[in-house]
């Protein structure tokens, strides 16, 4: 989807610097104290409501998950036993898991005649038995079998695995490819390997090549010099078409400068026109950007787009001028005129007009009641009464945010705090009451922890959790997607996520505007062939809808299991529990952090250098390993980057007696930033500490890991699930 990317800022910290994207944490024991090892129960029943499915009965579908070691007996027992289907289900996995290993021939006995009792899969059976004919070196069998999948199966996208094949020693066929099935990877790798015999190609080919992939080529690590070499070689003679699909490349790619230059040569729409605008502005072109949203008022003045603009332009534009248009917003735009108004509030007081300020607020509160512009202004003067010590006021003001803006992102915060302020009036049933709501309304949020640890239960706290001992139940299989074909649902449910990927990128056409299933099913997706960072950002980006119908999908969707254990999962899960077991550091909160820091992005960097799962900096790293006398490593492998990363994640608790949200914002902002803190503000309420930390960053991101910890905690531990769900 071609959003633009909220991107989390990464801040270069000093010395013992371990730089992140931003997250949430919690954590704290006694040194020395011995940590019990977490239970990871592997395939045991999930606690959490499923998806229902038509294959709820099905054996196979049971050990999609398993390692191909731990499922061959029963897989076996299944091929021979179980019901029809299965019994296919069980030959193909069996057979997929031996070439895996390397043993073909064991997988050709198998694969026999399956794709007639197997018909929805038959393809890829084909597909599977030529690979395995190449493996045991039958390379007249294996061409056979290609030709058959090429000629028996032209219109499954499947065929597009024969084309290639046999494409490498008839040209004709790799043709056949580009023309039949443009999006699939195996015909984008085609025009990759085309491309590198630049002297055999026409300039109208190399430009078609090109454009094939900037328009499917999208996961191509280099995808970016693809778009730079088009955009530099063919810019006079690309139609407004053409940059359109350049132009999404590049915004796809957070590329909103170069995306901005392209949408300005598109086809002239409201979003491309607003796009060149935006584009520009991320770009630093300022200028330019303010002279787009301009165009964009004057082509399409009734627009959405237009009223998004027109927001925006008045941010780049001093205030006295910026007026006006804001006025314009608020006249014509009424899904925008609070966010108008709010801005328009700032404004005045900028040119000293407090009076007008005051009125233009007091407008949106009234007139504009449940936006979350109005939530923000109840929300600061809910923060401000606090701190005078008015907690009645405080308390008023955030119970009518809870109330008039419960779909706000501010209002689980609220929320909580309408407890902690009754705790501090003696209102106790009242607070009782308060974070009992926060749990029941945002049950995945940071303040539903807080909440629950307000209300006793056995969840860990910032001075206890890493000595936390919750049992995992991880998922025995998987639920539905709620778009794509009936193959990709097979595929996905058995397990096959490069082939269920493979798939997809030939069923999802909408790309530029997909639709809620659709961008859900993308996201999960991604996350399955190991693209956790967009995969995660495609589900969580759904919360940015509006439109009601849209709202209300997302909202179902949010509550199936699949939403969770895609946002939440457990990669790397034997490195993780054995480094944390050895650092005597709660499993969880590792991954919590590890979620927050990569998304699980074994090679990522940020771009001061900080590297891997756990976002060890360079220097960082060679402390570390001086420390525990490790003279060769790699930070971009994952058992490396865990081991140096639990290390300092255990160093910055011994620092502060084991009190983890300290080490975990020591972890962000550096252990010589948390000790000012400290002489600052004192340790006396945890919260009120969390609240004061004056860098955005590191408050962020000490809700954001322990948010992931504790939505860890509530999907996968079955006594905080029961309690969730009774």
């Amino acid at each position: 989807m071609a959003t633009e990317k909220k991107n989390n800022p990464i801040v270069n910290h000093k010395k013992f610097k371990i730089s992140v994207i931003v997250g949430l944490g919690v954590c704290a024991l006694l040194v020395g104290a011995a940590m019990p090892t977490v239970k990871w129960t592997g395939f045991g029943q999930h606690k959490i409501e499923t998806l229902k499915t038509e294959n709820a009965e099905s054996a196979v579908l049971k050990l999609a998950l398993w390692s191909p070691e731990a499922r061959s007996l029963e897989l076996q027992t299944l091929a021979e036993t179980g019901h029809p289907l299965d019994r296919s289900r069980a030959k193909y996995l069996l057979a997929v898991d031996l070439m895996q290993l390397g043993q073909g021939e064991a997988a050709l006995k198998h694969l026999d005649g399956l794709e007639k009792s197997y018909q929805i899969l038959a393809p890829y059976i084909l597909k599977q038995r030529a690979t395995a004919y190449e493996m045991v070196g039958n390379s007249q069998q294996a061409e056979k079998t290609w030709q058959t999948l090429v000629k028996d199966y032209a219109n499954s996208t499947v065929a597009a695995e024969g084309l290639y094949k046999l494409g490498q020693t008839n040209r004709e066929y790799w043709q056949q490819a580009i023309a039949q099935f443009p999006s699939h990877p195996r015909t984008v790798e085609i025009a990759t390997e085309l491309l590198k015999q630049p002297s055999s190609l026409s300039p109208e080919l190399d430009k078609s090549l090109r454009l094939l992939i900037a328009q499917y080529g999208l996961h191509l690590p280099d995808i970016l010099n693809y778009l730079d070499r088009l955009t530099s070689k063919y810019a006079k003679v690309l139609t407004p078409q053409e940059w359109e699909v350049i132009g999404f490349a590049y915004w796809e790619k957070q590329e909103y400068g170069k995306g901005g230059a392209a949408y300005r040569q598109a086809t002239r729409t409201p979003q491309n026109a607003y796009r060149a605008a935006r584009g520009l502005w991320l770009g630093n072109k300022e200028k330019e950007a303010i002279a787009e949203y301009k165009k964009l008022n004057a082509e399409f003045p009734d627009s959405e787009d237009n009223a998004l603009g027109l927001v925006r332009l008045a941010r780049i534009l001093d205030a006295k001028e910026a007026i006006p248009y804001l006025d314009r917003v608020i006249a014509k735009f009424p899904e925008r005129a609070a966010e108008a108004l709010l801005d328009r509030a700032n404004r005045l007081e900028q040119l000293g007009s407090s009076q007008s300020a005051e009125q233009a607020r007091e407008s949106l509160l009234t007139q504009y009641s449940n936006s979350n512009e109005a939530a923000e202004l109840r929300w600061r003067k809910a923060q401000n009464l606090a701190k005078a010590g008015d907690y009645a006021g405080a308390w008023k003001w955030a119970s009518e945010l809870g109330s008039r803006n419960p779909n706000s992102e501010l209002a689980p915060k609220a929320g909580f705090w309408v407890g902690k302020w009754a705790q501090r009036l003696g209102k106790a049933q009242e607070a009782k009451t308060a974070f009992e709501y926060v749990l029941t309304k945002y049950p995945d949020s940071y303040y539903a922890w807080r909440s629950a640890v307000n209300l006793g239960w056995d969840v860990g706290d910032f001075t206890n959790v890493r000595s936390h001992n919750p049992e995992v139940v991880k998922p025995h299989e998987r639920s539905t997607l709620p778009a794509g074909s009936k193959v990709l649902h097979e595929l996905y449910q058995l397990g096959q996520d490069q082939k269920a990927w493979d798939l997809w990128q030939t069923e999802f056409t909408n790309r530029m505007n997909p639709t809620v299933p659709e961008q859900f099913t993308d996201g999960v997706i991604r996350i399955g062939v190991g693209d956790k960072l967009d995969g995660m950002f495609m589900l969580s980006s759904l919360s940015w809808r509006t439109k009601p119908e849209e709202v209300a999908q997302y909202q179902e969707l949010r509550k199936t299991t699949l939403y969770g254990e895609a946002l939440y999962p457990f990669p790397y899960q034997d490195m993780i529990l054995n480094w944390s077991n050895q650092r005597q550091l709660n499993p969880l909160l590792v991954t919590a952090l590890i979620r927050q820091e990569s998304r699980f992005m074994p090679k990522i960097k940020s771009w001061v250098g900080a590297t891997g799962l756990m976002q060890v900096m360079p220097e960082t790293g060679e402390w570390i390993a001086s420390k525990i006398n490790v003279k060769e490593y790699n930070l971009e492998k994952p058992e490396d980057n865990i081991k140096f990363g639990t290390w300092y994640l255990d160093y910055t608790h011994r620092e502060y007696q084991n009190n983890s949200m300290l080490a975990v914002a020591s972890y962000n902002a550096g252990p010589g930033s948390v000790s000012d803190w400290l002489k600052r503000f004192g340790w006396n309420d945890p919260d009120e500490f969390h609240e004061k930390i004056p860098f955005p960053e590191t408050k962020g991101y000490v809700e954001h890991v322990f948010g992931n910890y504790w939505n860890y905690l509530r999907l996968y531990n079955p006594e905080v699930a029961n309690r969730l769900n009774p």
